[in-house]
């Protein structure tokens, strides 16, 4: 599959006239909770050459592909849409600059783009991200008797996330095991994630589970607590961030 993904890389940049800087994989292999059947979920930041930015007309800075029997979606932004979405904070993007698979990277291009992510780490705005979705995931969940084991790992991926806003005030980590050894609660819940992460590990993406009501009690509180403190909340962390010279540096450099 990885000789796959690569070529199917060199394929997009001949297709668009791109040159693909930094590729790989998010979602639950890069999470690090996998069912055999999972897809995989690779992403791109590329970049056109120079005349390609010197255009009063606006143009698609997206890339999107899936291949015809669902394993591989690929999707790629533009360099400059992404400098936009890290001067938001975007929680999508936060990740994809920490992912522990890469595919392609051009000269340790991601090493550059997380020191300038955690420049533009805005609490609030991570906070907004990963609440939303920590909510509309649990709400598929919350009273069921049965559930898809899948949807409890997606909130309480999420629901980490937030608890390490308030109490790392930092920017996520996208590995999920990283939040749950370093973050403060209860070892049997702990331990209870580590075995399900197990289970699910051996099951497909479709497998039903009984409902983990202990961790349902702690996805509640913690969201409650996620919620009332989410006005107070900081802005941008660093106010002067030159994400224009950074542009500038990565379309003449690379």
């Amino acid at each position: 599959m990885e000789t796959r993904i690569k070529d199917q890389i060199k394929d997009i940049e001949q297709k668009y006239q791109v040159k693909v800087l930094y590729a790989c994989e998010t979602g639950s292999r890069a999470w690090g909770f996998p069912s055999p059947d999972s897809d995989y979920d690779v992403r791109m930041i590329y970049m056109h050459d120079l005349d390609w930015y010197l255009s009063l007309s606006d143009k698609k800075d997206t890339i999107e592909f899936m291949s015809e029997d669902g394993e591989l979606d690929v999707t790629g932004w533009d360099i400059k849409k992404c400098l936009k979405l890290m001067w938001k904070s975007n929680g999508a993007l936060l990740e994809r600059v920490q992912s522990p698979v890469i595919y392609r990277e051009e000269k340790n291009i991601s090493s550059l783009l997380k020191e300038y992510s955690e420049k533009c780490f805005a609490p609030i705005a991570t906070m907004h991200h990963y609440l939303g979705m920590a909510k509309n995931s649990f709400s598929e969940i919350d009273g069921r008797d049965e559930i898809k084991l899948k949807k409890l790992f997606y909130t309480l991926r999420a629901t980490l996330a937030c608890k390490w806003i308030l109490e790392k005030d930092s920017v996520p980590p996208i590995v999920f095991m990283t939040m749950v050894n370093e973050l403060s609660f209860d070892q049997n819940l702990k331990d209870k994630i580590v075995n399900l992460i197990g289970l699910k590990s051996g099951k497909t993406e479709k497998y039903i589970h009984p409902a983990e009501k202990d961790l349902n009690t702690f996805i509640t509180n913690e969201l409650m607590i996620a919620s009332a403190a989410f006005e107070g909340l900081a802005g941008r962390k660093q106010r002067e961030v030159d994400l224009d010279s950074l542009f500038k540096q990565i379309v003449k450099t690379y």
